[in-house]
Parts: C-alpha cells; sequence; structure tokens
C-alpha cells in the first residue's frame, strides 16, 4: 500500500462510515490529491458574513465552463445574486433556509435554451429542436455538470457549498424575480461563502457501493443487507450533527411518496411548458 492510499483511508472511512473502507492501489504516479479533495466533500449550511475574495466568482464560472458540454452547445447559464433583500426573497421561497440569507454569493444555475434560439435567429435560422425533451435535458445536465466544477473549485478556494433544490418550489416567482426569458429555468441554487467554524459540517455517508455499481446487467440484489446498514450508519452520523435520527429508507420513501412530498414543485412540468419548453 502507498502512503498516497494511505491517506486516502480516513476520507473513505467517513464517505461509507466503515473504518474497512478501502480503494484497490492507484497506478503510479496518480494524483491521489484530487481523490482526498472529491472525498473530503460536505453540504455547508452556516456561513460567515465576509465577503468572498476579489475575482472569486470568476474562478467559479471559468471552472464550470470547464465542464464537459454537449455537442459544445453550452446550453447553460448562472445568475449571481448578492443583493441582500433578493437573496431574502429567495431563501423565503426555498422553505426560509437561513444559509441563503448567510452565504455572500448565492449562485442561480439556468437551462438556457434562450441563448440558442437568439444564435439562430440572427443567421435567420430555425430553432425548432428546442422544443423538444431531449434538448431541456441537454441543457439542464450541462447546467448541472458545470454547477459541479465549480462547488469543486469553491473548496478548492477554501469555500464552503450546498445546493439549494428548493428553488423549485415556487419556480414562477423565482423566474419573476429573476426576470428570466423564455425558455429559460431556474434548475437549483448553490450558496457559497466562508463555512462558519463555529457549526462546522461533517462528511455525510453515502450508500455502498456495491447498491449504486451494477455490472454488465442491473442488480438490486446487495440492497437487502446494506440498505439496513446504511440507516444506522445514517440516524449515527445525525446524532453526531445534533439531529433527529431517522433512518434512511424512511427518509427517502416519505420524500417520494407522492404529489404532497414535493413541496409545490408537483407543478413544475406546467411551468416548464409556461416558460416556452413544449417538450415535444
Amino acid at each position: 500500500m502507498t502512503q498516497d492510499t494511505h491517506d486516502l483511508n480516513p476520507a473513505l472511512a467517513a464517505r461509507y462510515a466503515s473504518a474497512q473502507a478501502a480503494l484497490p492501489t492507484p497506478p503510479a504516479g496518480a494524483n491521489t490529491a484530487v481523490l482526498q479533495h472529491l472525498l473530503a466533500h460536505r453540504s455547508v449550511r452556516a456561513y460567515l458574513p465576509d465577503a468572498l475574495p476579489e475575482g472569486t466568482l470568476a474562478h467559479l464560472v471559468a471552472a464550470a465552463q470547464s465542464a464537459p458540454t454537449s455537442s459544445n452547445l453550452q446550453a447553460w447559464s448562472v445568475l449571481a445574486v448578492t443583493d441582500p433583500e433578493r437573496k431574502a426573497r429567495l431563501s423565503e421561497w426555498s422553505r426560509d433556509q437561513a444559509h441563503i440569507r448567510q452565504a455572500p454569493l448565492f449562485l442561480v444555475w439556468l437551462a438556457d435554451l434562450s441563448r440558442l434560439d437568439r444564435v439562430a435567429q440572427g443567421l435567420g435560422l430555425p430553432s425548432d429542436a428546442n422544443q423538444y425533451l431531449e434538448q431541456f435535458l441537454v441543457a439542464s445536465i450541462d447546467a448541472s455538470l458545470a454547477a459541479q466544477n465549480a462547488v469543486v473549485a469553491a473548496e478548492a478556494l477554501g469555500l464552503g457549498t450546498v445546493y439549494i433544490g428548493a428553488l423549485r418550489n415556487r419556480a414562477p416567482e423565482v423566474a419573476a424575480e429573476l426576470k428570466l426569458p423564455a425558455h429559460v429555468f431556474p434548475l437549483f441554487g448553490l450558496c457559497v461563502g466562508h463555512p462558519d467554524p463555529a457549526q462546522p459540517a461533517a462528511v455525510k455517508p453515502r450508500l455502498a457501493q456495491s447498491v449504486v455499481l451494477h455490472h454488465e446487467h442491473y442488480s438490486a440484489e446487495a440492497e437487502a443487507a446494506e440498505v439496513p446498514r446504511y440507516d444506522q450508519a445514517i440516524q449515527a452520523f445525525q446524532r453526531d450533527q445534533g439531529l433527529p435520527p431517522v433512518p434512511w429508507s424512511q427518509q427517502a420513501s416519505q420524500r417520494v411518496a407522492g404529489p404532497q412530498s414535493l413541496s409545490g414543485r408537483d407543478h413544475l412540468r406546467r411551468f416548464i411548458t409556461w416558460q416556452g419548453f413544449e417538450l415535444t
């Protein structure tokens, strides 16, 4: 076992809530520092009021634009929000999550086909393909890949982040607030800021690889043993964080129980089509 591989063990133990978690020895010359950086990701929900260093946003966007993009369409945009009053409104529409107001920077990631519409129109060409579900998926995937690159970059700069999917709870209000044109949809938000050391975030355990990794064909065989073990790991994590211990299987099942579990997002298709995405 190389020294680099040994250095990964604490991060693996935290990620899988298992002291036995290990990875095969990486090839010679592998940059295991990158793996360690990724394994150490955690969601930060408490921020200092300190402003971000000058140039931070430009670095995050450069990292985001370095993510893969389907056919080089670059069918996404990101909207930076720093105005306290606007952040307060976005927080209110996102289940009043305080960290949206705390973080000095709130990024709204957008599936954006409007730019492609304008480019084609400028050339006197149609953009009818943008009415199809495939293009909405392309824009959504492109934005998600870009956002994750920005998260990794933010953490490399010593900052913390947390995604805000609840931004979709009140998508019409968000779109109006941000003056989004047709063919632009607010997918999720991202808080960026200096983590508050008085409220340190911890690495949340994940399901075992045997549950999410399939070989040659899909198999759910490992779930029967691993999901109960993961339920126990999540409850231990929650206790350590001062949270009510709720098994993952119960929490996840409540989240998918029905339309009432979606916090208003059960009406999203209606708004998406109203926003100009026909999803043909």
